[in-house]
């Protein structure tokens, strides 16, 4: 596959003019497009829903178009939830999937409505404790502990992940939330992340079925939805094969009409909580080449850092660049592409095979969709850059201005001479 990028190297120069890199750029087609593409893949569940994880691309603007389509939101904290409220997601559009939670937000949640999903069986008695009593609906997450396979090849390794409940937890949950007055029951699990295969989402269904036709059988419990998360992931590498939606949505359709139509469960509702399949291609980060080194290797110096897409600095992660104005030019030069910070790993590509880099050209990392700008800090004191929308009139928006030195230094309130400092 050939990743090309979707916007221009004039429309950039246009943008950068107004609003200097580096910025986040996001593609409205792109994600208008994608989203209706996943609804038409489980159009055969008539329950269906997808709560975008806020996590990936905490943005008003860009939830509001998922909104659009009838997307809820997936929340793991309260400013999540506040973010959910604002855009006017509230009650069952809001699914609380947080883990070691403070109290205060689980009776936020409760207040707005939304359908807490326990991680720990001992969070019933916490829920219990922050809102009184617990809801009528309710969900548990599940983890079968072991290795996730996929023919013969290990996906992941649920039993180390910190997330969910064993088998024998969440049958006992169950039967404590059903005796406490819950009268609707829905099971989440996340096993995989960002998984480059039509057969994750198939095969994980099929466990979660086969639990909830157990949980049905045993304890008599009414489950009205079952969360298959996220873990649907991207083709990061121009190498890779993108999932098709379609195909996955008609393999989870299969598993449904082989394992719960027969239990007489065919009014279950299949949610998703999709972050990185929904966002994640469809955003770049622009940045603009600053220096040029020669020592043991070439480097090139660009105007962002690991501060605005720390994936290649802690994970060591892929992300394909391209030089605008230069996609077809040969990839003869071998450059390791880095940020200004004072750590070694600020890197966005090393040893990578580009067109001759020049001074001003601007580079488009790909990919940067979600986990990009959410994931940024303030090291160095790098500031957070802005976000901006290209739409699908060719028009842009600015829907997240760049801080400024007087945001950094804001938290300072109770020293007087930081006023003084940022209005010199």
């Amino acid at each position: 596959m050939n990743k090309r990028p979707f916007v221009t190297k004039e429309k950039v120069e246009e943008i950068a003019s107004q609003f200097p890199t580096p910025f986040h750029l996001y593609d409205e087609k792109g994600i208008r497009d994608n989203v209706e593409n996943l609804k038409k893949a489980f159009s055969w569940n008539k329950g269906y829903k997808e709560y975008f994880a806020v996590k990936a691309t905490p943005n008003p603007f860009l939830i509001n178009i998922l909104r659009e389509y009838g997307c809820g939101c997936d929340c793991s904290s309260k400013p999540e939830l506040m973010m959910s409220k604002t855009v006017g997601a509230v009650g069952d559009d809001i699914m609380f999937s947080s883990n070691d939670t403070p109290l205060d937000e689980f009776k936020y949640c409760n207040d707005l409505g939304g359908i807490i999903n326990l991680d720990d069986i001992t969070h019933i008695e916490a829920v219990e404790k922050a809102c009184g009593r617990l809801p009528k609906k309710m969900s548990c997450r599940y983890n079968p502990g072991g290795v996730f396979k996929i023919t013969n090849d290990i996906m992941d390794n649920p039993g180390d992940a910190k997330y969910g409940m064993t088998t024998e937890q969440i049958f006992k949950a169950f039967e404590i939330m059903k005796d406490k007055g819950v009268e609707e029951f829905g099971i989440h699990s996340f096993l995989c992340s960002n998984t480059v295969t039509n057969e994750y989402y198939p095969m994980l269904a099929k466990v979660l079925f086969d639990l909830a036709v157990d949980l049905k059988n045993k304890l008599g419990v009414h489950i009205t939805f079952i969360n298959l998360s996220g873990g649907i992931g991207i083709p990061y590498r121009p190498e890779q094969e993108p999932n098709d939606i379609f195909v996955i949505g008609e393999g989870v359709r299969k598993v449904y009409e082989e394992t719960l139509v027969p239990a007489g469960m065919d009014d279950v509702a299949i949610f998703t909580e999709l972050g990185r399949y929904m966002l994640g291609p469809y955003g770049g980060l622009i940045t603009k080449a600053i220096n040029k080194k020669h020592t043991h290797k070439e480097y090139i110096g660009v105007d962002a850092c690991a501060a605005n897409l720390m994936r290649p600095a802690i994970y060591g992660a892929y992300h394909h660049i391209t030089v605008l104005g230069k996609e077809n030019d040969a990839c003869d030069n071998k450059y390791d592409i880095t940020g200004s910070l004072c750590e070694n790993c600020d890197k966005f590509a090393i040893d990578r095979m580009l067109p001759k880099i020049d001074m001003g050209d601007y580079l488009f990392i790909h990919d940067a969709g979600a986990h990009g700008f959410s994931m940024g800090y303030n090291y160095n004191g790098k500031l957070r850059s802005s976000e901006i929308l290209l739409k699908e009139d060719g028009s842009y928006q600015l829907i997240r201005r760049a801080e400024t030195e007087k945001d950094y230094f804001a938290t300072f309130d109770c020293f007087d001479f930081f006023d003084e400092l940022i209005t010199e």
